[in-house]
């Protein structure tokens, strides 16, 4: 059965530099749309990526938007591009602050960003808002990597009234924890969106870290796959403990099961 997917991608190569999450961002979105699937996929506009050799260009129509993140605005840039080998086409979540003049989850001595809680809410709030101007509705999310661990959060809370969202079903891929420092004590304050509100969050640790950010993931999920041998093992068995469905890890001939889950997850109540 053909369904719509929505990938929401931490990185995706060739715009960034080949990793394990790198490759499945661009491999599984590819296989996935030559079995017949529709697709939809973002990654953040890290300011690494080269504008001009990956084309990207603006989308007027869909930049514009303010979001309020910590009683700031922060302006929404999209952009887009195309992966002429896959045919895949790449909508990329941007903002001077917090994407084109900074580097990924380090910066250039290796440390991790302050506001790395606040980009990755940014970057959530940014692909949801977006795909709703799309007017396109996806039957599955998936999410790949930390920078889209808050994206279940807020599906299930603060647009699940979206029409958009209301009736999709979503899947986190746990891989090997990346991030060394936490969000700090304001992150819960940042979080806090429409009916996403603190009285949720009071069963994590205040200071935010890997750890309890993708605990909020798999608690608002649907599904959790473990993506990487050497994903952490803790995550998956909390997931187990909290009866969320886990497809483990399926090794480099993964296609055909996060096909199958996905279809699994979907007949699911």
């Amino acid at each position: 059965m053909a369904r719509k997917i929505l990938f929401i991608n931490q990185e995706i190569s060739p715009y960034v530099p080949e990793s394990e999450i790198s490759l499945m961002g661009r491999e599984l979105p590819q296989a996935i749309q030559e079995k017949g699937h529709e697709i939809r996929t973002f990654m953040p506009k890290w300011g690494n990526i080269n504008e001009r050799r990956g084309q990207l260009h603006e989308v007027i129509r869909l930049s514009g938007m303010n979001l309020i993140i910590n009683d700031t605005d922060h302006p929404l840039i999209i952009k887009v591009a195309s992966i002429q080998a896959s045919r895949i086409q790449v909508y990329f979540i941007d903002n001077d602050d917090y994407f084109t003049k900074r580097q990924m989850e380090v910066d250039e001595t290796g440390e991790d960003y302050a506001d790395n809680g606040e980009r990755a809410i940014f970057f959530a709030r940014g692909v949801l808002e977006t795909v709703k101007k799309l007017r396109w509705v996806p039957e599955v999310i998936h999410c790949q990597g930390w920078m889209s661990a808050v994206v279940p959060f807020y599906v299930k809370t603060a647009y699940k009234e979206e029409p958009s969202f209301a009736n999709a079903k979503i899947v986190t891929s746990v891989f090997s924890q990346s991030l060394k420092k936490d969000f700090g004590n304001d992150f819960k304050k940042c979080l806090e969106f429409r009916e996403a509100n603190a009285e949720l969050l009071t069963k994590y640790d205040d200071n935010f870290g890997y750890e309890e950010l993708s605990k909020l993931a798999i608690d608002y999920s649907d599904g959790i796959i473990q993506a990487s041998k050497n994903a952490c093992p803790k995550l998956i068995e909390y997931a187990n403990e909290r009866h969320v469905p886990v497809l483990s890890y399926p090794g480099e001939q993964y296609v055909d099961r996060y096909e199958a889950f996905y279809d699994e997850i979907c007949q699911r109540t």
